[in-house]
């Protein structure tokens, strides 16, 4: 009790020393800061700006900061002030005539307002580090505001900042945030730079990707003049691939990652470099490759950067992500169909649910030992981060398959697999399996087995080998740029 006493006088004193001095512009100010925090407009608003201007990581930004924000604002506004209930700041404490935030009978600890600005300026910026120079002050602002206006202590703005970073950082937990930089780094190679893109073909499919007044090809023509562009209507694909890679220096594709993994296969076949041009949904190989646009294919050529990346193989069929059985196919269409509105991570978790609710595990043979499984996963190279749905690449010539499997044989296996996404758990989840192996080999007990090749779903064969490709594949990147 004694400590608490001294505690509170020393918030006193600063509360007090905070109030000295005499700014009418200050004091104005710090008030619309303050009023532009109620009910999180500033933080809603600055979501929006990230999430229009800021891309696919703006969005992701925009994303994990209001989640950050609505947890904080949850915890911060119902059971923690409920429990502390302290009195707000006497109006005796402040200047005769200083402006004061509009009374509230709630409590004073911690500060709400301070606990859901540091929640949104540090969710946001774990995934945006740029971010970080304009909502950290911002946040600053509104922290400093709360004590000004006389709305709380400083001790209250500290704890609700403390408390906003907290649970900012704990949602890292359930929900990882990916590397700044590609999995993949180019190096020039002068025979393969062109400037005008001679002898390079792309084989766009018009009907993937968002729609717009300005297809990717359209930007890649641009910024290379005599790039030739063969279209398909989605039936002739491979077709279509045959005719552009046969006389080429280079064979493109403008589309989504069932493209790409069709013109990968070609262009291995042809000793040809691939050139990816997203133009996809959700065109994971081209941002794992650091290809976020048209215009950076294009400086990739313009440069001759390429890189050598490790091709999967299951069975016979080329894949350059993931590659999946049983259920997993399933659950691999249901989150890609969500995830570009509501992320991966939320996605996942919907579409774990809906799957292991409607089907039947499968059973198999891995290597030899007989398997009664959910579903198994197979990445071309290693997923990060590891007891979780896999993310990201950290390489992708590591010659290695990542190789993930959800057991059907131990009890409530469904509840306990869904109970361990949801909790950051899935590492220590005994229904849940990962290893990495340089190839396994599986049997079908129930005739031919459904595969998902980078989010293609088809009939596959009762056995199969999983395995990488003796060939690397060539593919443009750009280079690494240090600033």
């Amino acid at each position: 009790m004694q400590l608490h006493r001294v505690l509170h006088r020393l918030d006193e004193a600063g509360y007090v020393l905070a109030h000295r001095g005499d700014s009418q512009a200050v004091d104005t100010g710090l008030a619309w800061v303050t009023r532009s925090a109620d009910f999180s407009a500033i933080w809603l608003a600055a979501a929006a700006v990230l999430a229009g201007t800021g891309g696919r990581r703006g969005r992701r930004a925009a994303a994990r900061g209001l989640l950050s924000l609505g947890l904080t604002s949850a915890l911060a506004n119902g059971p923690l002030k409920t429990a502390v209930r302290r009195p707000r700041p006497g109006v005796d404490l402040i200047p005769v005539g200083r402006s004061r935030h509009r009374r509230t009978r709630t409590s004073s600890f911690p500060s709400g307002h301070s606990a859901s600005a540091a929640a949104f300026a540090v969710g946001a910026s774990s995934e945006l580090p740029a971010a970080a120079a304009v909502l950290a002050p911002m946040a600053t602002l509104v922290g400093i505001s709360r004590v000004r206006t006389g709305a709380h202590y400083p001790g209250d703005v500290v704890a609700g900042m403390a408390l906003g970073a907290g649970v900012a950082l704990a949602t890292r937990r359930v929900w990882p945030v990916p590397p700044g930089r590609p999995a993949a780094v180019g190096r020039p190679d002068p025979a393969l730079a062109s400037r005008d893109g001679a002898g390079v073909r792309v084989v766009a499919n018009p009907d993937a990707g968002p729609s717009g007044s300005k297809t990717p090809t359209d930007v890649l023509m641009e910024q290379l003049p005599r790039l030739e562009v063969v279209e398909h209507d989605g039936d002739d694909l491979l077709e279509a691939l045959q005719k552009a890679a046969s006389g080429a220096t280079a064979l493109g594709a403008a589309g989504g990652d069932g493209s790409v993994n069709a013109a990968a296969a070609t262009a291995m076949e042809h000793d040809l470099p691939l050139l990816v041009v997203p133009a996809g949904t959700l065109n994971h190989f081209a941002r794992d490759v650091g290809l976020d646009s048209a215009e950076d294919a294009a400086a990739a050529v313009h440069a001759g950067s390429v890189t050598e990346v490790d091709v999967g193989l299951i069975g016979d069929q080329v894949f350059l992500n993931t590659a999946s059985l049983g259920s997993y196919a399933e659950l691999v269409h249901a989150r890609e169909k969500l995830e570009g509105r509501i992320g991966k991570w939320p996605a996942v978790v919907v579409a774990l649910g809906g799957v292991l609710r409607g089907h039947t595990p499968v059973e198999l043979e891995i290597d030899g030992s007989h398997r009664r499984v959910w579903m198994v996963f197979f990445g071309n190279c290693r997923y990060r981060p590891s007891g979780f749905a896999p993310s990201w690449r950290e390489r992708l010539d590591d010659g290695l398959v990542d190789v993930r499997v959800v057991d059907a044989e131990m009890p409530f296996a469904r509840a306990r697999l869904l109970l361990a996404v949801l909790t950051g758990t899935l590492g220590r989840c005994r229904v849940y399996e990962q290893r990495t192996a340089q190839s396994v080999r599986i049997r079908s007990l129930e005739g031919p087995l459904k595969v998902a090749r980078d989010g293609e779903v088809e009939e596959g064969p009762e056995e199969l080998v999983v395995r990488k490709a003796a060939q690397r594949l060539r593919v443009y990147a750009p280079e690494l740029t240090t600033s």
